[in-house]
C-alpha cells in the first residue's frame, strides 16, 4: 500500500511538474541607430561615442537590440565592448562586410538563435547589394528566430532601416517587410525594430500598422503601461529645435506579446550624445 501511494505522489507530482506554467522573463528590447562613423561629425564622431553607446547597452540591461547605420568596424567595436553578445547582420553592399549593417545584437546565455537571414528592401529582395525603386542607398532587413533559455518562448525579430530619400522605396520596403515578416515567423511573436524615417502619421507607418491588415504590426508605444521620455527620437546632435523633432525609430510587436514599458532615452554624458538619434526602449514580455 506503501509503495503504492509513493507511485501515485510521484505521478502526481510529474503531471504538475509538467504542466506547470514556464516562468514569465522580461525582454528588454531596443531599437538604436548608432550614426555611421564619419569625420564630417566632428566631435561627434564614432571614435568619441562608442565608450557611451555601449556603456548605453550595458546600463540599461538590454536582452537583445536592433541597430542600423553600422559599419564593419563599428560592429566590431561594439562586440570588443560587449563581449556577452552576438549578432546576426551583413553589408548591405555586398551581403558580407561592406556597407552599413542593419544587425540585431543579442546576449548569448540568453537566447539561442534558431534560425536567420537577410533580404534587400528591392523589387528582386533577394540580389545583394540592390537598390530598390527610388531609393538613395541600398537597404537590408536582417531577421532571426530566437529562442528564450529562461521562458523557453520562440519569437521573430527583424530590424531594417527604410530609405531617407525614396517615397516609394519607403512605401515598398514597408510592405515587404510586413509581408516577410508574416511569412518567415510562422505564427511566432513577431518584433520588429528600426529606423523607418517615418513619422507615425507618415505612409511607412500606416502600411505597416493598418489594422485591416491581419498582417499589421502594433507601435509599442501606443499600448505600453507605462511610456517614458519625449515623443520624438531624431534630434540631430541636439540641433534641431524640440518643437521640429520627430519620431522616427520603433519597436513594433505582434501576436502574444504584452508591452510593459516604451521610452525613448535621452542619455548624455558631459554635452556629448551616443547618437544623432536617442535609442528607443521597450520591456515585453512573451505570453
Amino acid at each position: 500500500m506503501k509503495k503504492i501511494l509513493l507511485s501515485f505522489l510521484s505521478v502526481l507530482l510529474s503531471v504538475s511538474f509538467m504542466s506547470a506554467k514556464q516562468p514569465e522573463a522580461p525582454l528588454h528590447v531596443m531599437t538604436f541607430n548608432i550614426r555611421m562613423d564619419t569625420k564630417q561629425d566632428g566631435a561627434n564622431q564614432w571614435s568619441n561615442r562608442k565608450d557611451l553607446a555601449a556603456d548605453l547597452v550595458k546600463f540599461h540591461e538590454v536582452d537583445i537590440f536592433g541597430a542600423q547605420e553600422v559599419l564593419n568596424h563599428q560592429l566590431n567595436d561594439l562586440l570588443a565592448r560587449l563581449p556577452e553578445y552576438s549578432y546576426v547582420g551583413v553589408g548591405r553592399e555586398d551581403g558580407k562586410t561592406k556597407g552599413e549593417y542593419a544587425p540585431i545584437l543579442y546576449k548569448k546565455d540568453r537566447f539561442s538563435l534558431e534560425d536567420s537571414g537577410n533580404f534587400w528592401l528591392a523589387e528582386d529582395m533577394n540580389v545583394v547589394g540592390k537598390k530598390g525603386w527610388d531609393a538613395a542607398c541600398e537597404r537590408v532587413a536582417t531577421w532571426g528566430v530566437f529562442k528564450d533559455k529562461l521562458s523557453g518562448k520562440k519569437f521573430f525579430f527583424l530590424n531594417t532601416h527604410l530609405d531617407h530619400m525614396g517615397k516609394v522605396a519607403r512605401h515598398e520596403g514597408a510592405s515587404l517587410v510586413l509581408e516577410e515578416a508574416h511569412k518567415l515567423a510562422k505564427g511566432l511573436p513577431v518584433i520588429v525594430t528600426g529606423d523607418f524615417n517615418a513619422a507615425p502619421d507618415d505612409d511607412p507607418i500606416k502600411v505597416l500598422t493598418d489594422t485591416n491588415d491581419p498582417r499589421h504590426v502594433t507601435h509599442s508605444r501606443e499600448i505600453a503601461s507605462l511610456k517614458y521620455g519625449p515623443e520624438w527620437t531624431f534630434h540631430d546632435y541636439g540641433r534641431i529645435p524640440n518643437e521640429k523633432r520627430e519620431w522616427i525609430d520603433y519597436i513594433f510587436v505582434k501576436g502574444d506579446i504584452k508591452v510593459l514599458r516604451n521610452g525613448v532615452l535621452t542619455d548624455t554624458l558631459n554635452h556629448l550624445y551616443p547618437s544623432d538619434h536617442c535609442p528607443v526602449m521597450a520591456t515585453l514580455i512573451i505570453q
